[in-house]
């Protein structure tokens, strides 16, 4: 699959959310898990469909995850999903795994499906039971008719400062075809699978193997390049449901339109991984890491993510100081193979390192650059063709704030 997202393509609509593919719905609601604000929110599809998932790392798996990943396996189709936020029902052992599948089997009830068509996840707080009397109202409460995907969006964030949402359409065989999704992520953000919590709806018809291990690939160049904190949590994973009823052909690897949705889909995850990214706790800066010229993909990517999981490169960009010497001290204990004498790097459009050596620079003009919001960091390492890109974000004393008083 290619790196590259291009967007010739792809339409992206205005405000898209992940109830703009045909047969999706989505809504939320306060249900009483956190003191005032949203808390539950549940998506729906007219008609079962194709699922694939991708799981967090951690070796503590919370139950809701331990619960989906078995609705799926069962055999691949979703039809609703249910989300709490505020407690993440992790680490609580046998009763938070009944209260998972009773979470599971009171969605069924209410969108009258099968249990093994209903799929559970879980944001917050490790180490707390959920409330589940309000648990229980919160999902009785559920009106498909008072549909709004903003509300999912909001129910399901944490720490977050602002939804994350994304709709694109693309042609398949003369339809008209969407791609919708949503996610959470501000803390707890490392690229070791999706450290968040990402929702992804189609109305593409696909084949579940196809839907399956295009997702994963489609992580490794999006959601498992993101970082903010270096820590992966025990929740998160990432959903994707294909109800088919664009009604174009089915679509593979054989397909002559495959690329195009591979591409649509890639974007979308793109988008969303690079939201989270920018609203990491605290941040106040995007941090792009382009990594060119390396020998291998997984080369490129180790040296991306070495520079965007560096403390000290982001307290240097937190603070506008062109300290290159940290971003290289980061490409050489990445792993990666390399010869320093043909490593470049550059901060934006300022060449401050060529082929291993200092370029000369005004400070003034490095410092102005990077008080952007968005701040590129160029490296190539000149041993072949591979490349990556990954994203992360500046680290101020805000993540320290809202860490350290995190339970209260």
């Amino acid at each position: 699959m290619n790196q590259t997202i291009t967007t010739e393509k792809i339409n992206i609509i205005a405000n898209g959310n992940i109830a703009a593919p045909k047969g999706f719905s989505a809504g939320g609601l306060h249900c009483g898990v956190r003191k005032k604000k949203l808390d539950l929110g549940w998506i729906y599809s007219e008609i079962p469909a194709k699922a694939a998932g991708v799981y967090t790392m951690n070796s503590f798996q919370a139950a809701p995850l331990l619960v989906t990943k078995e609705s799926i396996a069962e055999e691949q189709l979703l039809q609703t999903v249910v989300v709490n936020s505020g407690i993440a029902n992790a680490c609580t052992g046998s009763q938070g795994l009944a209260d998972a599948y009773e979470m599971r089997t009171l969605l069924a009830e209410k969108f009258n499906v099968e249990p093994n068509y209903a799929a559970v996840a879980s944001t917050g707080l490790i180490g707390e039971l959920l409330p589940m009397d309000n648990i229980r109202a919160g999902i009785s409460a559920i009106d498909p008719e008072k549909q709004s995907s903003e509300q999912f969006e909001t129910a399901i964030l944490t720490t977050d400062t602002r939804e994350k949402g994304v709709a694109v359409s693309i042609e398949i065989n003369g339809k008209k075809v969407t791609i919708g999704g949503a996610a959470k992520g501000s803390g707890m953000i490392n690229p070791n699978m999706a450290t968040m919590l990402g929702f992804i709806t189609t109305d593409a018809n696909v084949d579940p193997s196809a839907l399956d291990q295009a997702l994963k690939q489609l992580t490794d160049q999006s959601f498992n390049m993101i970082t903010v904190d270096g820590d992966t949590s025990t929740n998160d994973m990432v959903l994707l449901l294909a109800n088919g009823l664009a009604e174009n052909e089915v679509l593979n690897p054989n397909h002559p339109e495959w690329d195009v949705f591979v591409e649509a889909l890639g974007f979308v995850c793109q988008t969303l991984a690079k939201e989270i990214a920018r609203d990491g706790e605290g941040a106040t800066k995007l941090i792009e890491v382009q990594v060119k010229g390396a020998d291998a993909k997984q080369a490129a990517q180790a040296i991306s993510k070495a520079i965007i999981s560096s403390n000290l490169v982001k307290t240097a960009i937190h603070g506008a100081d062109a300290n290159w010497g940290r971003i290289i001290t980061a490409i050489g204990y990445s792993g990666a193979k390399i010869n320093p004498d043909h490593v470049s790097v550059a901060l934006g459009p300022i060449s401050v390192v060529k082929n291993g050596v200092p370029v000369a620079f005004d400070e003034e003009e490095v410092k102005a650059y990077l008080t952007k919001d968005t701040v590129l960091i160029d490296v190539s390492i000149g041993n072949g063709m591979e490349s990556a890109v990954g994203w992360g974000c500046d680290l101020s004393y805000e993540y320290v704030r809202i860490n350290a008083s995190y339970r209260t």
